[in-house]
């Protein structure tokens, strides 16, 4: 297993039930935390307070982890910043882990997996800049909060448009 922020050594807990470690660290956030709108920009602190623990079947990390999340508004484009707190829990199996479940490698655990998964599903998938946000004019993608009032006039249907030029000319 290679070394970064979120891989931690276990072989403190000497593999007895109960035993446990406690962190508390500020590490810098991977690339690609986050959805395409809303996200954690990459390098930006992430305050993490974690325990460890040893259990029978393998290493129990349970903890929270505080981000600063950025994007931008999916109704009118406009900039959008949140800070989300998730909590993180996962059992790391000793040995004989299946597919699916996350094992201990050389005495190490890898959170960045966990840590990513929370995130992403604590972060709403259309972050808004307020609920009430009305979005952009479909006309001409001008800002609707800035003027509630903004119109373009009564549209006029395209099969009537020849009589309109009968009115716009003069009498013949």
């Amino acid at each position: 297993m290679t070394s970064g922020p979120f891989v931690f050594d276990t072989q403190v807990l000497g593999r007895r039930p109960g035993t446990e470690k406690s962190y508390e660290l500020v590490v810098d956030a991977p690339a690609d935390l986050g959805l395409d709108v809303f996200g954690v920009p990459e390098g930006s602190p992430i305050d993490l307070e974690l325990r460890l623990e040893a259990v029978m079947e393998g290493v129990l990390a349970t903890g929270t982890a505080s981000v600063h999340a950025v994007g931008e508004c999916v109704r009118c484009l406009e900039p959008v910043e949140d800070d989300v707190d998730v909590d993180l829990q996962e059992l790391y199996f000793y040995e004989g882990a299946g597919e699916d479940e996350l094992a201990v490698e050389d005495e190490m655990i890898d959170l960045e997996p966990v840590l990513r998964d929370a995130v992403v599903l604590a972060l709403p998938h259309n972050p808004l800049c307020d609920p009430d946000c009305p979005g952009l004019c479909p006309d001409c993608g001008f800002r609707l909060a800035d003027d509630p009032d903004h119109t373009h006039g009564d549209a006029i249907d395209p099969r009537w448009s020849a009589l309109t030029q009968l009115t716009e000319r003069p009498e013949e």
